[in-house]
């Protein structure tokens, strides 16, 4: 006889109760807490990956493990690479998630396409006819590369036993199920179990798994938040279904930095790599207009320019309006209060649009000036030159502030051929014989020099 076994966990922290509460205790997290069944008696049942490699591990000194020489895996795109820190490490766990139609299982198909080892692909979503369809579209060949349709998680691992991968792609995690318990497809039970086989195969193999994970309507991978912490690494495929571009962030990374991104460009023969994103995100239009200024920005280790585009205008319908467009709306009105209160420019009945082109979000302080300017340059309808590049930091008192890796800015703003750079006197003093270094200390001093 089954015997079933009911408990409740909380989503957002995991903490089990005896019974259904409205509040978590440990994260007071509302509404969070999910009912949960077990059938205690398939636990030992034959199949799932646990049962079957049941082996016990002793401890080993640090300085007596040994690290082969290849201790990861190069996927020959370069910005997938740079984003996880240099390749997939053999036995890691890396979850995917981004907004559906957003580029997430080519992005994965054409990893599996690229690389020299052999891979297997999972869908749980496509048939083999339709992945083979979106493999000719992207148009690379590859002998290594096997597609399975399943979603039986003890069916896979047989499958892998006979295949031998070096490398598992699961598209996508909510379609897997176990028999380890009684639970449909993509409920919470499903994904823990199947993403804790899902560990305990990669680390007992060394066999690397990148997996795919929907998002819920609050932008965040479906499922428990206890299924981020489990993996070794997070990312997100970001972007705007009406633009061309994708940013890769990593929000977490046990083996690499987190701050590095990748960006992307979708074509009908899949994604393409984008080297220099300074190209794309600076509008070539020869005509200049007012409300627009170029920031040297720094995402991880790759400086790029981007274009900040401002709209002032009277507001006409009553209460002024803020829009922002990959920007944090709540530093946009810090900059706002500080033009209010430290240069004098009443801007608070005025409506206020700014954008960040390419669909991209930036999060770099050091934009700061390059937005102020365009808000300034709209507002007076004066045009900023066009070779005219802003790096610095604005602060509540009105000073500019030096902001980190001046140098490599100021070399990436030589490259793109700008004839003057505006940092903070603060910063360190450089010289450059292809570019005039502008060095201010006071908003006031921006402001002589944009009006």
């Amino acid at each position: 006889m089954n015997k079933i076994k009911t408990i409740y966990y909380c989503k957002e922290c995991g903490s089990q109760y005896s019974k259904w509460q409205g509040q978590c205790n440990k994260c007071q997290e509302w509404n969070s807490i999910e009912e949960e069944i077990l059938n205690t008696s398939k636990r030992n049942k034959e199949g799932s990956y646990n049962s079957i490699n049941n082996t016990n591990s002793n401890p080993q000194k640090i300085g007596s493990i040994e690290i082969n020489d290849q201790y990861r895996i190069i996927t020959k795109d370069n910005e997938f690479d740079r984003v996880i820190g240099g390749g997939i490490v053999p036995g890691s766990l890396v979850l995917l998630g981004g907004e559906p139609g957003i580029g997430k299982s080519t992005l994965f198909l054409q990893l599996s396409l690229m690389l020299s080892h052999k891979v297997l692909y999972v869908s749980g979503e496509e048939s083999e006819a339709q992945i083979k369809m979106r493999a000719d579209r992207i148009n690379y060949n590859n002998d290594n590369c096997y597609i399975l349709t399943e979603n039986k998680i003890e069916n896979i691992f047989n499958q892998v036993k006979k295949i031998n991968p070096q490398v598992l792609i699961i598209d996508s995690i909510q379609t897997l199920s176990s028999q380890l318990v009684d639970a449909s497809s993509g409920s919470i039970t499903q994904l823990r179990t199947c993403t804790a086989e899902l560990i305990s195969f990669a680390k007992s193999t060394s066999i690397p798994v990148l997996i795919i994970g929907h998002i819920n309507k609050e932008g965040h991978i479906a499922g428990p938040k206890i299924l981020e912490h489990m993996v070794d690494t997070v990312l997100q495929f970001q972007g705007d279904r009406n633009h061309f571009y994708r940013i890769l962030r990593a929000k977490k990374n046990r083996f690499g930095s987190t701050n590095e991104i990748g960006i992307y460009e979708m074509l009908n023969e899949g994604l393409k790599e984008i080297k220099n994103p300074s190209e794309i995100l600076i509008s070539n239009s020869n005509q200049k207009l007012s409300g627009s200024a170029i920031s040297a920005a720094i995402e991880g280790s790759r400086p790029f320019m981007i274009e900040i585009q401002a709209l002032v205008s009277s507001a006409v319908y009553g209460t002024p309006q803020r829009s922002c467009t990959g920007f944090n709306s709540k530093r946009l009105n810090m900059l706002l209060a500080v033009l209010e209160k430290r240069v004098g420019f009443k801007l608070g009945m005025k409506d206020i649009f700014l954008n960040i082109t390419g669909g991209i979000k930036v999060e770099d302080t050091a934009i700061d000036m390059a937005i102020v300017s365009a808000i300034l340059s709209s507002n007076n309808e004066i045009k900023i030159p066009e070779d005219y590049c802003f790096a610095a930091e604005i602060g509540l008192s009105g000073e500019i502030r030096p902001v980190q890796r001046i140098e490599q800015r100021i070399k990436e703003a030589e490259k793109l051929g700008f004839s003057k750079i505006f940092i903070s006197k603060h910063s360190d003093k450089l010289t450059s014989k292809k570019i005039n270094i502008v060095s201010l200390s006071k908003i006031d001093e921006l402001v002589e020099h944009i009006t």
